[in-house]
């Protein structure tokens, strides 16, 4: 029997590449898109092409057992920039599966999808799930919340304010995280399960139960860097003038635009109970005190922090 394949989008973004990893470390063959040349691996074919390619999608589905979407975007100037990489993409890649009769697929969503009236970000995700969810594929929808892990730049900014002493954080509210790793070996489970999980839709986390208060979670990020944190409640209208500030600097790289403000503000983004994946399927290993501790130690490898 030919080793088991899977398709991947994202491959080479932050979550991608814990996947990958995982993957070929499986033993698995993968055939991964990518913009830009790679170097070859073992096991590994690189597919050159992107989201809008139909041609490079039809060859990245073809002789895969499953497909897991991750690729998307989570900042974007606008509505239509996040529709066309997390809406359309997504499309795009059930598309091509119709096309090559490929049945499974794992799709990367957000925590965001459930309040999708908050931020064009959380729309565009909610779209992208109707879309998978009137695919007719076997399906299964992932949605995680807060992903750190040591090649994340997302929450690099955290650890840089711990290590000065202070964090600015959102106003109140309490949220899950998980990671990368944990994520990375749910994806690949759920890639390879083919009755329990279909047509499912799971929030993961770390396990905590109710998830993280602001607080707590910064005075653990606090640890992992080493510092006593002092955390402060940042009200919304202040979040808002950074962001105005953030875009001013640094345009179109900005990390904290208006957008984030509002999905940030909201202060409910904890992982449903009801919605968590069977424990025979996955339960997540990396305790997020030990995770922190050694994302914060990559970060000062890689110059970091």
């Amino acid at each position: 029997m030919a080793p088991f394949r899977i398709a991947m989008t994202g491959a080479t973004g932050f979550v991608g590449t814990d996947v990958l990893e995982q993957a070929l470390g499986e033993g698995l063959r993968v055939n991964a898109l990518t913009r830009r040349a790679q170097p070859p691996r073992a096991r590994l074919k690189w597919v050159p092409g992107s989201l809008d390619d139909a041609a490079a999608l039809d060859t990245l589905v073809r002789d895969a057992d499953a497909v897991i979407h991750i690729a998307g975007v989570v900042n974007a100037p606008d509505r239509a920039g996040f529709e066309a990489g997390n809406a359309r993409g997504t499309v795009a890649v059930v598309d091509a599966m119709r096309r090559r009769g490929i049945r499974r697929l794992v799709h990367i969503s957000s925590l965001a999808a459930r309040e999708p009236e908050l931020s064009d970000y959380g729309w565009s995700k909610a779209l992208a799930e109707r879309h998978v969810k009137a695919s007719a594929l076997d399906w299964t929808i992932v949605r995680p919340p807060a992903i750190y892990g040591p090649n994340d730049r997302e929450m690099l900014e955290l650890f840089r304010m711990a290590k000065r002493g202070i964090m600015m954080l959102p106003p109140g509210g309490r949220l899950s995280v998980i990671h990368v790793g944990d994520l990375a070996r749910l994806l690949l489970a759920a890639a390879k399960e083919t009755e329990n999980s279909l047509a499912r839709t799971y929030e993961v986390d770390d396990g905590t139960p109710g998830g993280w208060d602001h607080h707590d979670f910064g005075a653990a990020i606090g640890r992992a860097v080493g510092r006593q944190v002092r955390t402060v409640a940042t009200p919304r209208w202040a979040l808002g003038m950074a962001a105005q500030a953030d875009r001013m600097i640094r345009g179109g790289k900005a990390k904290l635009t208006p957008d984030r403000v509002a999905y940030f503000c909201h202060p409910d983004w904890v992982v449903a109970p009801t919605m968590q994946p069977p424990r025979r399927l996955w339960m997540p290993q990396i305790p997020t005190e030990d995770g922190l501790k050694a994302t914060a130690t990559a970060y000062r490898e890689k110059g970091w922090l």
